[in-house]
C-alpha cells in the first residue's frame, strides 16, 4: 500500500503547522507549531476563539487597573493573546511553539530582548517550560544580537523573515536554535522581478535558497536548525524534502496528506562533505554589505517587517472594538 507525500515527509522531516487555528493543529497533530501576527489576526476573528479573546481581553483590563485607557489595555491583551494561543497549541502538540514578538522592535536589540522575556515569563506563570517556546524574531541584524542574548539565557529563538545566506550564517555564528527561511516570499520577488508566472520545483529560487542554507550549515557542522517556511506549492515541499523542519499551512498540509506517490529524500547532511562551498565570517560591515547587494533579501525584509505590523495594528483596533463592545460602549471614531 503507497503511503501519502506527509507520512513519508514526516519520516525524514519534522513537520510543523504554519497556523494559529486550533483546529487545523487537532487535524494535522504536527510536530511543533508557527504562529505569527497575521494568522493570530486571523484566528482571533473567527468565531469559535471569541471566548479566548474575550477573556483575554477583560483579565487585560482587570490587571491594567480601573484608571488604565483603552490603549493600555488593548496593548497589554494583545502580548497575551499571542501567549494564550500559544498554550493552547501547546495543549495538542508535542513540541514546541513558536510565539513573535512585536516586529515594530525588529530593528531594537535591547526592546526585542525585554519583549522576549516577558513572554517567556507569561509562559513560565502558566506552567509551560521554556523548551517548549521558540520566540521569533525578525532577522535584522538588530534582531539576531538580541537573540544571541536570549540564547545564552536559554531562551530559544526562531529567527525568521530570512531571505538571504548573510542572514543565515550570522544567525548560525549567534549559535540561534532555528531559522525559518521563507521559500514562497523569494519566488513571490523573482515572479514579479523577471515577469515569470511560474518556476519548475527544482528551479524554484526559494528551494535553491534553502538548500544552499541548509548545504552550508551541515558542511560547516552549525546547530541551527533549518525549518524552511511560506510554501506557495507542494512542489516547494517535495523539493525540500529532508530539511530539518518545514512549517507548512493546513490547505498544503491537506494536500499532502491527499496525495499518494514516492518522495524521494532531497536534502542530506550526508550528500554535503563533497561539496565545494566557501566559509564566510560575517560582521557587521559584512553582513550591511551584502543585505544591500541582496536587492530580493533586502525588498522582503523590509516588506515582511511592515507586513507584520500591519497586521498587528490590525490586530489592536480589532481588540478595541471587542473591548468596546464588551464594556457596552459605542466606538466613537475620531
Amino acid at each position: 500500500m503507497s503511503k501519502s507525500l506527509l507520512e513519508q515527509l514526516r519520516t525524514m522531516t519534522v513537520v510543523v503547522a504554519d497556523t494559529g487555528d486550533i483546529q487545523a493543529i487537532e487535524k494535522f497533530k504536527p510536530q511543533d507549531a508557527t504562529t505569527n501576527p497575521s494568522l493570530i489576526t486571523a484566528a482571533a476573528q473567527m468565531p469559535e476563539y471569541q471566548e479566548i479573546v474575550d477573556q483575554t481581553l477583560l483579565q487585560a483590563k482587570k490587571d491594567a487597573g480601573a484608571g488604565a485607557c483603552q490603549a493600555q489595555v488593548v496593548s497589554l491583551a494583545f502580548d497575551r493573546l499571542a501567549v494564550a494561543f500559544g498554550l493552547k497549541i501547546l495543549q495538542i502538540i508535542p513540541g514546541r511553539v513558536s510565539t513573535e514578538v512585536d516586529a515594530r522592535l525588529s530593528y531594537d536589540t535591547e526592546a526585542t530582548i525585554a519583549k522576549a522575556r516577558d513572554l517567556i515569563a507569561q509562559y513560565k506563570a502558566a506552567g509551560v517550560s521554556r523548551d517548549r517556546v521558540l520566540i521569533k524574531i525578525a532577522s535584522t541584524w538588530e534582531g539576531i544580537r538580541a537573540a544571541e542574548v536570549l540564547e545564552k539565557e536559554g531562551i530559544h529563538c526562531n529567527l525568521t523573515l530570512l531571505f538571504g545566506l548573510h542572514q543565515a550564517i550570522a544567525c548560525a555564528e549567534a549559535g540561534i536554535t532555528l531559522i525559518s527561511p521563507f521559500v514562497g516570499r523569494i519566488l513571490d520577488w523573482y515572479k514579479k522581478d523577471t515577469g515569470r508566472d511560474s518556476y519548475p520545483a527544482a528551479e524554484d529560487p526559494g528551494v535553491l535558497s534553502v538548500t544552499k542554507i541548509y548545504n552550508y550549515y551541515k558542511k560547516f557542522g552549525y546547530k541551527t536548525e533549518v525549518m524552511g517556511a511560506s510554501f506557495r506549492n507542494v512542489g516547494e515541499i517535495t523539493e525540500l524534502a529532508g530539511c530539518d523542519l518545514l512549517t507548512i499551512s493546513p490547505s498544503l498540509l491537506a494536500e499532502l496528506q491527499a496525495t499518494i506517490g514516492e518522495l524521494p529524500r532531497k536534502l542530506d547532511p550526508a550528500k554535503v562533505a563533497n561539496l565545494s562551498i566557501e566559509k564566510i565570517s560575517i560582521d557587521k560591515a559584512t553582513f550591511d554589505k551584502m543585505h544591500t547587494a541582496d536587492r530580493m533579501a533586502y525588498d522582503k525584509l523590509d516588506e515582511g517587517i511592515k507586513g507584520f505590523t500591519k497586521a498587528l495594528e490590525d490586530l489592536e483596533k480589532l481588540l478595541a472594538e471587542r473591548l468596546a463592545r464588551l464594556e457596552g460602549e459605542v466606538v466613537v471614531s475620531h
